[in-house]
């Protein structure tokens, strides 16, 4: 089976970006595509939002120093065709300890080397800190495509040309020279308020062919669904963030051919 890699980052905290990984990586394994989400991000929310207890030792901190393997990391969720790396504190000294070592963006790509290898997995999502230090960089050198969760405020909107030139200089540096941006995912759409319909068009004019046409409402039980532990299918599948995050699936599957496993 070939595995295809997502990263989901943004410098900005606050975007909807660990929702997006949790929920879209919940919305593919409905459609039975197996899908490993990896919590990259020390504050180990994604983690938490699939109904994990954190525990030491289980996350990629150890790989990342050469200590064990990211399979050994993989631990099953409640939701079937859904596996998890788990994330812990421990995670946030590998910002430091990365830059110490060789070849230090590509650690991550080699840590996941063995789980692509395996071919277990249709699609890999990862979840990055928001911050664009040594972690997020690792995820931008190890994927395949990255997805920019963007909140529908102008000041989002400066951020979206730093991630993007930090693309162009790991594809400059050789780093990566496949990652390509897969699309643009507009979050936390307020109907009623004529910001967010605008910020949309920016986007679209700027990224016609990178934006994906289903927007994620601002709903305040996609915001809680993560502190009861579960994605927003098993807190209230009826509720409009659900069905657009079961939109947003189709259109990844759709765009990055999901369904064509060989």
């Amino acid at each position: 089976m070939r595995t295809t890699v997502f990263t989901i980052a943004n410098q900005k905290g606050g975007v909807g970006k660990t929702t997006t990984a949790v929920n879209l990586g919940a919305a593919l394994a409905e459609k039975k595509i197996s899908t490993l989400l990896i919590d990259l991000d020390p504050q180990a929310n994604a983690t938490s939002a699939v109904g994990v207890e954190k525990q030491t030792g289980k996350s990629l901190y150890g790989p990342l120093r050469g200590e064990g393997t990211a399979l050994e990391m993989i631990t099953a969720t409640p939701y079937e065709h859904l596996a998890l790396i788990p994330s812990e504190e421990d995670l946030a000294a590998a910002e430091i300890e990365l830059a110490q070592t060789e070849n230090y963006l590509a650690r991550l790509r080699t840590v996941l080397e063995p789980v692509r290898a395996k071919g277990a997995y249709r699609a890999i999502i990862i979840d990055c800190p928001p911050a664009l230090g040594m972690l997020s960089m690792n995820s931008l050198a190890a994927a395949d495509f990255l997805l920019i969760a963007l909140q529908c405020e102008y000041l989002a909107l400066e951020g979206l040309g730093q991630i993007l030139r930090n693309v162009d200089r790991l594809k400059a540096a050789h780093i990566n020279d496949q990652l390509e941006l897969g699309g643009v995912v507009m979050t936390m759409f307020d109907l009623r308020t004529n910001l967010s319909r605008q910020v949309v068009d920016e986007v679209k004019q700027h990224l016609p062919d990178k934006i994906f046409q289903t927007v994620i409402p601002r709903t305040v039980r996609l915001s809680e669904a993560p502190s009861f532990g579960q994605t927003i299918f098993a807190y209230d599948p009826l509720n409009p963030g659900a069905t657009a995050y079961r939109n947003l699936a189709k259109e990844v599957i759709e765009r990055f051919r999901l369904k064509e496993l060989k």
